[in-house]
């Protein structure tokens, strides 16, 4: 018996990086897995890593899952992927935000455009999924909803740190609000038994999009395996909320 036997698991952006990693450990658990992101085909992005490829690795291993395509930056595709996945699967007991388009620019030349962006797929999606899968997850009286933040929602301190140049800024604040839209979901869904939680890399992980971004490499001593993410995603997503929810958490930080 797995620990998410039974259980369907949506994973956005997962077609490469923490996404897949997390899709995967999910997969391996025993859940039927929904992988979500753009990028289904291989040619349809300048990052390696497709949506067929996560699903292709779940299923290698004997675990179950299904491919989505969507733009989570459109609110039609959000409601269209959420739709598909329980006409597929009957139900979503566990949604994982993970989605992520970034720009690292600083504010004084931000686009309203690429900061717009930034919001609708790292704020605005996590609110609209939360809200389309809660009924079903009130109706079944259980369910587990886990945001993907970072480092950067931390205030930085004065005067400021070599990292300062790297115009992490607006990242920063999408990840502060999503940090927010965890404690307080957390609260408000405490009584229908659904846990809200929030998990941060400790370290920087190597994937294609932070080695794309300049970030870290692919042999950084000093960095973190998806696979440190994907263990504490699963820790987060098998207990109770009344034992686990409303947690700003950090992957290596000892999780009950």
């Amino acid at each position: 018996m797995g620990e998410l036997d039974g259980r369907v698991a949506i994973v956005t952006g997962a077609s490469r990086g923490i996404g897949a990693a997390i899709a995967e450990a999910f997969g391996a658990a025993g859940a039927q897995v929904a992988v979500t992101a753009r990028t289904l085909e291989e040619g349809t992005s300048r990052l390696p890593g497709t949506l067929r490829d996560t699903v292709g690795r779940i299923r290698d291993a004997g675990g179950t899952a299904e491919p989505f395509a969507a733009d989570l930056s459109i609110p039609d595709d959000r409601t269209r992927l959420v739709k598909q996945v329980l006409d597929r699967f009957g139900k979503a007991d566990i949604l994982v935000n993970n989605a992520a388009v970034t720009f690292f620019t600083p504010v004084a030349d931000f686009t309203a455009r690429r900061m717009a962006l930034m919001f609708e797929v790292q704020v605005n999606a996590p609110t609209h999924l939360a809200q389309l899968v809660i009924p079903g997850m009130r109706e079944r009286g259980q369910g587990w909803i886990l945001n993907i933040s970072s480092v950067a929602a931390r205030h930085p301190s004065l005067p400021p740190g070599p990292m300062a140049g790297l115009g992490a800024t607006v990242y920063g604040m999408c990840k502060a609000a999503l940090e927010r839209l965890t404690t307080g979901l957390a609260a408000e869904l405490y009584a229908d038994n659904i846990a809200v939680n929030c998990l941060s890399p400790t370290q920087v992980v190597p994937t294609p999009g932070t080695v794309f971004h300049g970030l870290t490499t692919e042999n950084d001593p000093n960095a973190e395996p998806p696979e440190v993410m994907a263990t504490a995603a699963l820790a987060l997503c098998r207990a109770p909320a009344a034992t686990l929810s409303g947690r700003i958490a950090y992957s290596q930080d000892s999780l009950p």
